[in-house]
């Protein structure tokens, strides 16, 4: 069973197909429908924190990835779906996700054009900088991707060499990730090529909201996570991050890549909190969009690939919010956000 002909989806994405049985916590809707690429041998990556890594005990088709399982199903039939599911406007965009081996690239090509040839519909790559070439790009665009994904993760060279470089024996190298950004860029265009960043995995606020302000001046922008630990990975024992340090970054994110502040216009204490954010904030957390999913948009302008429950489980308190946060949700949110007893 291995891609172009089968495709594994996110769990939501099968529940969203009605693939599987299933329903979200406050009736959550997903608008993005997931893939992952396919193949029998898995990912030859060892990052610490993935469900994917070639050293997690497991079958691939069985290993989680992003906290939930990825079930498989032949492309054909997830196509047919989706094209339903489009029909009655139920479903924004697509996102297929690369795994580190170079007959990733020619499938991920081969499943958007299966896409774009029974429906029309937004597309992103998440792409592996490790096996991607620049020639790659323009192949890309023809096969109709629109948006580029690249998951650097790690907020400094430091940590990426530590948790997915030769920290861990894997093959990624931080260099590398960053000139493929601005290969992407180069063919893609400014605000269509988007970073993975995971809070949490051992850097301080400041270094994350610097990585942000990078990426926004190179002309992309930030999609943020939170870590949750995969059971039998490296980091399975690592703490999760503090929802009030994830709150102030989720913040600054908002800001930067709205073009309200800059990481230079803001001020951190001691242990590189956040205690200013360079501009009046009362306006955007009450509106509580900071604090919602940030990721690829679909044609109306607004978050598509909105990940319900993908930092946590569903009886928790949403970290990125899959609908608008209630009052309820803002006041809670605000007690959170100027809370500094954790670190």
């Amino acid at each position: 069973m291995e891609s172009p002909e089968f495709v594994r989806t996110s769990l939501a994405a099968a529940i969203t197909l009605d693939l599987v049985p299933g329903r979200f916590y406050r009736d959550a809707k997903l608008y993005c429908i997931n893939l992952l690429i396919m193949h029998r041998n898995g990912c030859t990556a060892n990052c610490s924190y993935c469900g994917l890594s070639k050293i997690r005990p497991g079958m691939y088709e069985k290993k989680s990835f992003i906290r939930v399982g990825w079930p498989v199903f032949r492309t054909e039939e997830v196509v047919e779906r989706m094209k339903e599911k489009r029909e009655r406007g139920e479903i924004k965009r697509v996102c297929i996700s690369m795994i580190t081996r170079r007959k990733a690239v020619e499938d991920t090509i081969e499943i958007a054009r299966m896409i774009k040839k029974e429906m029309d519909i937004p597309i992103s790559f998440l792409i592996a900088p490790t096996v991607v070439l620049e020639r790659d790009f323009p192949r890309f665009l023809d096969a109709g991707a629109d948006k580029i994904g690249i998951a650097i993760d790690a907020a400094t060279p430091e940590l990426f060499e530590k948790h997915r470089g030769k920290g861990t024996g894997g093959p990624h190298r931080w260099e590398r990730y960053w000139k493929c950004f601005s290969e992407a860029l180069k063919y893609f265009g400014e605000g269509n090529v988007g970073s993975h960043f995971i809070v949490g995995l051992g850097e301080t606020e400041r270094e994350m909201v610097e990585a942000i302000q990078r990426i926004k001046d190179m002309g992309g922008e930030t999609h943020l996570f939170s870590f949750f630990p995969e059971e039998n990975s490296l980091l399975e024992n690592h703490p999760r991050p503090p929802v009030s340090v994830y709150r102030r970054v989720q913040l600054a994110r908002y800001l930067i890549d709205e073009g309200i502040s800059r990481y230079d216009w803001m001020r951190f204490d001691e242990h590189e909190r956040i205690t200013d954010f360079g501009v009046p904030v009362d306006e955007w957390v009450e509106s509580g969009e900071p604090f919602m999913t940030s990721g690829c948009k679909g044609e109306d302008g607004k978050v598509a690939c909105n990940r319900p429950y993908a930092n946590e489980r569903p009886s928790e308190e949403p970290r990125n919010f899959p609908f608008p946060p209630t009052r309820e949700d803002v006041e809670k949110i605000k007690e959170e956000l100027w809370d500094y007893t954790t670190q």
